[in-house]
């Protein structure tokens, strides 16, 4: 984007707030009208700033209570395994996000289970997937704070 402003970071800021607000009720928010909002918007998400306009569910209503970081170690690290590995990894549904890390750690992944016997069954599943050194997990026992938006 060839132009970003303090109008834009405050837009950016409503959003992530609630992405489902309208134009008119964001634009009385930053001060701008609904026409300038949108080309905005529009803009920001040509430009791939805004890559995309999500719903946020509450893992518990929906069954999937359980957060686990699991820690990877591979002994191999040639392309071949990664792209293996990754695809595997993009196929899982509860599979959140992971990460490529350095240090003693090779990957992170952040996975969303009903319990334990699900973390089992995505471990399994991963590790039918694609062949791993090490699994060690740590299941999270409270979220203190657990937030998608940025600091703008």
């Amino acid at each position: 984007m060839e132009h970003f402003d303090q109008t834009d970071a405050r837009i950016l800021n409503e959003l992530q707030r609630d992405a489902g607000q309208s134009l008119e009720s964001l634009g009385d928010t930053i001060g701008l009208s609904r026409n300038a909002c949108w080309r905005r918007i529009r803009a920001m998400e040509h430009a791939g700033v805004i890559t995309g306009r999500v719903a946020l569910v509450d893992p518990k209503a929906v069954d999937l209570g359980l957060m686990v970081f699991m820690q990877v170690r591979t002994h191999s690290h040639d392309p071949d395994w990664q792209a293996k590995f990754n695809k595997a990894t993009r196929t899982i549904p509860g599979i959140l996000s992971v990460y490529r890390m350095t240090g003693d750690l090779d990957y992170l992944i952040r996975a969303r289970v009903r319990d334990m016997a699900g973390y089992d069954a995505l471990y399994q599943q991963l590790i039918h997937l694609v062949p791993i050194a090490d699994v060690a997990a740590s299941f999270v026992m409270e979220e203190i704070k657990d937030s998608t938006a940025l600091p703008l």
